[in-house]
């Protein structure tokens, strides 16, 4: 996930406590639903299962991991290693948590909440110096059919808030939109589209306005019951605002690969990969190495 970060050296961080608190409340509700679901979700996993079960089931998850609006609690930890940004050079590492929560409305619909908690470490425009706190918290909703067809998809709306604490990770605004994704899982393929544009309708004065486009095409080939997989789901993005049309989109291209594993019996999906930019804006990273650790936690 890109998050926009303006550079205010010296501004009065105590503005966006309030802010903070409400972002704060946000992450304690989302970790204590699933930190109640966990133990329901590692008892339904007990039971002794044969080999070829196990590789079924190691196979049903990889895919299920897959799909941004599966039946599946996930918390991921994705740590993104942006290199040679801005002027200095330096590397810029964003570790966003993500936990992902359906909840079942009733026999025909889910409603799907996925929240990005970006932990920044942002180097100072010069040879050394680091700030490093939280930047803004995301929020997505989507309403997906509890039994969905060859075609999933979910739509919805998709919420930003000024949480980053020190205010220079925040973009001071309150933003909302439209949002939505679509998907298909034929044999071991998972190929499918998440997007979003967002504006701002409130927020700092002193600030610019928000008009930010965000999309993440994903593409998956699975390897038959072994739980290897590989992937590409580069981050593509519009800076609606950006001064100068060259400044506008950023669009990275590469791919990876990663596995289902287990710790106990606790289900673990696994990835790295690695990007290039076709397009950047100024100052943006010339490539990034992606490494993600989700703990799955399958409803049933």
């Amino acid at each position: 996930m890109n998050v926009a970060i303006v550079a205010r050296v010296n501004m009065d961080t105590e503005r966006g406590g309030s802010d903070v608190r409400i972002g704060i409340r946000l992450v304690v509700a989302g970790l204590l639903t699933a930190a109640i679901a966990v133990p329901a979700a590692v008892r339904a996993q007990a039971k002794q299962m044969t080999p070829e079960e196990k590789a079924a089931e190691t196979a049903r998850l990889a895919k299920l991991s897959q799909n941004p609006v599966g039946n599946l609690i996930s918390v991921p930890f994705q740590l993104n290693n942006n290199y040679n940004v801005g002027d200095s050079g330096r590397t810029q590492s964003i570790l966003n948590i993500q936990p992902v929560i359906p909840f079942h409305l009733n026999p025909k619909w889910n409603l799907i909440t996925r929240t990005i908690i970006p932990v920044i470490w942002q180097p100072d425009n010069a040879s050394s110096g680091t700030t490093t706190g939280v930047g803004d918290i995301n929020l997505s909703l989507f309403l997906s059919p509890a039994a969905p067809g060859k075609v999933i998809w979910g739509v919805g709306a998709a919420l930003a808030f000024p949480t980053g604490s020190p205010a220079d990770l925040s973009a001071g605004k309150w933003t909302a939109g439209p949002s939505f994704v679509v998907l298909t899982m034929p044999g071991p393929w998972v190929v499918g589209l998440l997007a979003n544009n967002t504006w701002s309708y409130t927020g700092w004065s002193d600030r610019p306005a928000v008009s930010l486009f965000y999309s993440q095409v994903f593409l998956n080939y699975n390897f038959k019951k072994t739980g290897w997989y590989l992937t590409t789901a580069p981050v593509i993005t519009a800076n609606w605002m950006a001064a100068s049309a060259g400044d506008v989109w950023t669009v990275p291209l590469g791919g990876g690969g990663g596995k289902l594993a287990r710790l106990g019996k606790l289900p673990l999906n696994c990835n790295v990969s690695y990007y290039g930019y076709v397009t950047k804006p100024t100052g943006g990273p010339n490539s990034t190495l992606r490494v993600q650790v989700a703990v799955l936690l399958p409803k049933g």
